[in-house]
């Protein structure tokens, strides 16, 4: 089982490197997001979609809400899928 504090040190790690330090980083959305991708589209899915995730909510300002809405939608289309 992957430790919750090893991905929150990898999360902030990786954004501080990405120029991204103040972005709230909501891991459980991202890695429920992924897990449905995952198991109902497929397994190369899974990081496709949470790229096309965090894209579409860039364009659309980035912000939580941005990122929780444009999850939600990737989420209803894969478990429709599954």
């Amino acid at each position: 089982m992957t430790n919750p504090a090893e991905l929150d040190a990898w999360a902030a790690e990786l954004a501080a490197a990405l120029g991204l330090q103040d972005l709230p980083v909501d891991i459980a959305l991202v890695l429920d997001l992924a897990r449905d991708a995952a198991h109902s589209v497929a397994r190369p899915a899974a990081p496709l979609t949470t790229f096309l995730v965090g894209y579409a909510a860039a364009r659309r300002g980035g912000s939580p809400d941005d990122i929780r809405e444009a999850a939600a939608v990737a989420t209803r289309l894969a478990l429709e899928r599954g």
